[in-house]
């Protein structure tokens, strides 16, 4: 029998326009839907008219959940993998199902969509030629600051996602560490109360202080500045001084 592929599949992560053709194809499609959130999926495949079955595969469950789907996929059926909202394995659960594809030498096929993190990217205004995305920082605040201390040095863009609970704390510690950079918060992303700020770390420090955000938000940061090095000949400086 003919194995069956894992299907990585990224579902809008506010506006549902943003559903591809192929997304839609895939998900209708497959023999079963491996779903962080099924409620929320539920919601998402009545939308477009999907009846396909599913099973929940979450943070708490992926790691003992993996071998059943994967000898699924062994079996001969078709399996999509979907998040919450976004594209699967960027800081959301996956990653043990695809190791074990991987191993088992299953084919892996990604069906791209939206993700927050290159949305917020593309559109915050600070340089996209080299990033490093971090994703979410440690909760406690001594072990963020190490973090960041780690990531202080770095020359280009970092891209972080940041919780609404821990908001004010985690941008009060990239302001301590990192220094107040040019940044950019972007919340709600492709939703109706969509806000991009562009802005220093302090200002948008100060505005979440005064008024805790609604939503996660990426934050992006831009990387310490180069210090430019000026080269002076100093034969020249002497000849100069000798006319």
């Amino acid at each position: 029998m003919m194995a069956g592929k894992l299907f990585i599949v990224a579902t809008p992560i506010g506006n549902l326009e943003d559903m591809t053709l192929r997304a839609i194809r895939v998900l209708k499609e497959a023999d079963l839907i491996a779903a962080e959130d099924t409620r929320l999926t539920k919601k998402l495949l009545a939308h477009f008219d999907i009846h396909t079955a599913m099973t929940s595969f979450f943070k708490a469950n992926e790691n003992y959940k993996a071998s059943s789907i994967i000898s699924r996929i062994e079996e001969g059926a078709n399996v999509a993998l979907v998040s919450s909202a976004g594209t699967p394995c960027i800081s959301d659960p996956g990653y043990p199902l695809l190791a074990e594809a991987v191993k088992r030498g299953i084919e892996i096929v990604p069906v791209p969509g939206a993700c927050a993190a290159i949305a917020a990217l593309s559109s915050g205004g600070l340089p996209t030629d080299r990033f490093t995305f971090i994703g979410f920082l440690p909760d406690k605040s001594g072990k963020r600051k190490k973090h960041l201390e780690e990531l202080s040095a770095v020359e280009h863009t970092l891209v972080f996602y940041v919780s609404k609970w821990k908001a004010a704390a985690t941008l009060a510690d990239c302001l301590a560490v990192l220094g107040d950079r040019d940044a950019c918060a972007a919340r709600e992303m492709t939703k109706v109360h969509e806000e991009i700020i562009r802005a220093p770390l302090s200002e948008i420090c100060d505005r979440y202080e005064k008024k805790s955000p609604k939503g996660e938000i990426v934050l992006i940061v831009a990387g310490k500045k180069r210090k430019v090095k000026i080269k002076v000949n100093l034969s020249a400086r002497r000849h100069s001084r000798m006319i």
